[in-house]
């Protein structure tokens, strides 16, 4: 029974792993989008803007593949573990069967719909109205009807607001963990308080089941900052007009 203990130990270690994948991830989409906000507001090359698109789409691919992989493991070890715990020898069989269905359900559209690849298109085209810029014709000009669809339905989680403040962030940091964000100075402070209350600090977006922020999963969220600051120059260039 030790040995199956063990096992079970390996896969959940594994797993915190490969989640951390998806923080690399994560942070690589987010470099990609800056290059390519600091090549449309400096009027780049569009071919280099293109090609970090299809960049874009690759992690989102990837993160995809990663997320499958993750959710094929905790299925098969949830269901051995409360079934059959003898069948943890056919984990490695189990896990690939489950994850080669999901794998085959998966269409190439469904990257388009990916988050940050959604937060890549908003910010490409708010900085190209900001700099009175024309959208490109092609295939970017085709796709920009399907993706105002899938812009508006992730503006709501990409609100500047904090949710501690319900104020306008100052300097938005993202937690690592669930991906959601807040204002450093509120986020920092709600820590605090909790830890010298002796309780951890819970994720304050609702339905968030992150029950302990730590200090050290926040990061500068840079793609929500530019939001902030190009609505904030949007705004002054109308008071100007």
């Amino acid at each position: 029974m030790s040995g199956m203990v063990v096992s079970f130990s390996a896969v959940n270690s594994s797993l915190s792993s490969l989640k951390m994948c998806q923080t690399y991830i994560s942070t690589g989409m987010e470099i990609v989008t800056n290059v390519a906000l600091d090549l449309t507001e400096t009027e780049g090359d569009l071919d280099d803007v293109n090609t970090l698109e299809q960049m874009m789409l690759e992690y989102a691919a990837i993160d995809r593949e990663v997320n499958h992989f993750i959710q094929a493991v905790e299925q098969v070890t949830n269901q051995i573990r409360h079934e059959d715990p003898e069948k943890i020898s056919e984990l490695k069989a189990l896990v690939q069967e489950k994850f080669t269905g999901l794998q085959n359900t998966a269409q190439d559209s469904d990257l388009r719909r990916n988050e940050k690849y959604i937060q890549f298109k908003e910010n490409l085209q708010e900085a190209r109205k900001q700099g009175g810029l024309q959208p490109p014709e092609g295939n970017e000009k085709e796709n920009e009807n399907e993706m105002d669809d899938d812009i508006a339905v992730t503006q709501s989680q990409r609100n500047t607001i904090c949710p501690i403040t319900q104020l306008e962030m100052v300097s938005p940091m993202k937690n690592k963990k669930c991906n959601h964000s807040y204002d450093e100075q509120a986020i920092l402070g709600l820590i605090k308080s909790r830890h010298n209350q002796r309780k951890k600090a819970r994720c304050p977006v609702v339905g968030c089941d992150n029950a302990d922020i730590k200090q050290s999963d926040l990061v500068p969220d840079t793609t929500l900052k530019r939001v902030i600051e190009g609505r904030k120059k949007q705004g002054s260039s109308r008071l100007t007009m």
